[in-house]
C-alpha cells in the first residue's frame, strides 16, 4: 500500500499529472503503431523521445512484446565483447520471416532498445560489454508467434555471442521486411562567426601517430595531433538548442600517451578539454576508459602512476546528435603528450572556447 502511495505522489501537483497523462497519450499512440511490419525498435528510434526509453522502455517490451503480442524473448549474459554489433544486421536483414527487437542493458547508458536488421540501430549499441544482459524478442507481429519464432530468438542470441548459427528456413522468407526509417532531422546548427585568437589546427611534432581507429588493445595508434595556439577563454557559453533523438554511443577511440607520464599537467589538460565539450554539447557525455575500466574521476589517471609513453586511454561519447569526435580526440592527443600546456592558459574557472 506505501509502495502505490509513493508511486502516485506525482499526481499531486499539476506539473506531475500534465507529465503523467503526456506519457499515457505517447504510450498509447505507440501501443496502436506496433503490430504487422511496425517494429517496436523502429518506432522507439524514429520518435527518438527519451520518456520512452530506459525503465519505460522495459515496460513497454513487456507490456506489448510479451503479454500483448505474445514474443517469444531468449536472454543471454554476453559471454564475450561484441566489439561491432551493427555488423550483424547483414545476416538478420535476410529474416524477413520474423520480427525481431534486440534489447541491451548497457552499463553507462542503461536500457536501449533496437530491431537488429538495422545497422544504424545496433551501431547505438556501441561495444557490448562482457556478462552485460541481451534480451532478443521474435515474433510476427500481430499473428501467434510460432516455434520458429523460438529458434529464431536463440539463434540471433547465438549470434550476438558469435556463434555460428542459422535460422529456420521459414524465418527467411515472409513480410517483415527492412523498412525506411522516417527519423526526424535535427535542427541545422548555426555556425558561430570565427573570432580573432580563435583555436587554428596545425600538425603536431614528429612522432605523432595519424588516423583513428576504434580501440582493440593498447597498442591502437592515436590519432594526429592537433595543436592550438592562444586558446579564446570565456567565462559562459551559450548552450545550443536541445535536439532530441535516440541516445546512442560511439565506439571507443584510444589516445596514446605521448609524454614519459601521463602526469598532473596531463591530467588538468584533458579535465579542461572535456570541460569545453561539454559547454558546446551539454547533452553529450564524455566517457573515459583505462585498462576497460571506465574511469569516473581523470586525476585518477595521474594517481596510479602506470598511465606512462604508449599507454592507451580511450574515450567514447554518448548522447544525440554526437559531432566534434575527431576534433576532441586531437585535442585529448595533444593533451597527452608534451604540448598539454597549450591547454592551461587562461584564469581559473573559465572555459577554454576550443569547439567553437
Amino acid at each position: 500500500m506505501a509502495k502505490d502511495a509513493v508511486n502516485l505522489e506525482i499526481l499531486s501537483t499539476r506539473s506531475g499529472f500534465n507529465s503523467a497523462v503526456r506519457q499515457i497519450k505517447k504510450t498509447i499512440n505507440l501501443v496502436d503503431g506496433v503490430g504487422g511490419n511496425n517494429n517496436l525498435g523502429d518506432l522507439l528510434f524514429e520518435m527518438g523521445d527519451e520518456d520512452l526509453s530506459g525503465e519505460r522502455a522495459a515496460l513497454l517490451l513487456r507490456m506489448l512484446l510479451v503479454d500483448k503480442m505474445g514474443y517469444k524473448a531468449v536472454s543471454s549474459n554476453l559471454a564475450s565483447v561484441v566489439a561491432d554489433p551493427s555488423s550483424l544486421a547483414k545476416d538478420f536483414e535476410k529474416w524477413k520471416g520474423v520480427d525481431l527487437i534486440a534489447a541491451y542493458y548497457h552499463p553507462e547508458m542503461g536500457l536501449l532498445v533496437a530491431n537488429p536488421k538495422v545497422a544504424e540501430e545496433l551501431a547505438g549499441f556501441g561495444g557490448m560489454k562482457k556478462r552485460e544482459l541481451l534480451v532478443v524478442y521474435a515474433g510476427k507481429g500481430g499473428e501467434p508467434a510460432d516455434e520458429n519464432c523460438q529458434k529464431a530468438a536463440e539463434t540471433a542470441a547465438a549470434l550476438f555471442e558469435g556463434a555460428k548459427a542459422k535460422p529456420p528456413a521459414a524465418v527467411l522468407k515472409g513480410g517483415f521486411a527492412v523498412r525506411h526509417l522516417k527519423k526526424t532531422a535535427a535542427p541545422a546548427e548555426k555556425k558561430a562567426p570565427r573570432k580573432t585568437g580563435a583555436p587554428k589546427a596545425a600538425k603536431a611534432g614528429r612522432g605523432a601517430p595519424r588516423g583513428r581507429r576504434p580501440a582493440a588493445s593498447a597498442a591502437a595508434a592515436a590519432p594526429e595531433a592537433q595543436r592550438i595556439a592562444a586558446p579564446v577563454v570565456t567565462a559562459s557559453a551559450a548552450p545550443p538548442p536541445v535536439t532530441k533523438g535516440p541516445a546512442r554511443m560511439t565506439p571507443r577511440y584510444a589516445v596514446v600517451v605521448q609524454n614519459e607520464l601521463f602526469h598532473n599537467g596531463n591530467v588538468e589538460a584533458w579535465k579542461r578539454i572535456v570541460a569545453s565539450y561539454n559547454a558546446k554539447y551539454p547533452n553529450l557525455e564524455v566517457y573515459i576508459y583505462y585498462e576497460g575500466e571506465r574511469i569516473l574521476d581523470i586525476n585518477s589517471l595521474f594517481k596510479w602512476g602506470k598511465v606512462k609513453h604508449g599507454s592507451a586511454i580511450e574515450f567514447a561519447v554518448a548522447g544525440n546528435d554526437i559531432k566534434d569526435v575527431a576534433k576532441l580526440q586531437r585535442y585529448l592527443a595533444q593533451g597527452a603528450s608534451h604540448e598539454f600546456e597549450a591547454f592551461l592558459h587562461g584564469p581559473v574557472n573559465t572555459v577554454l572556447r576550443l569547439f567553437g
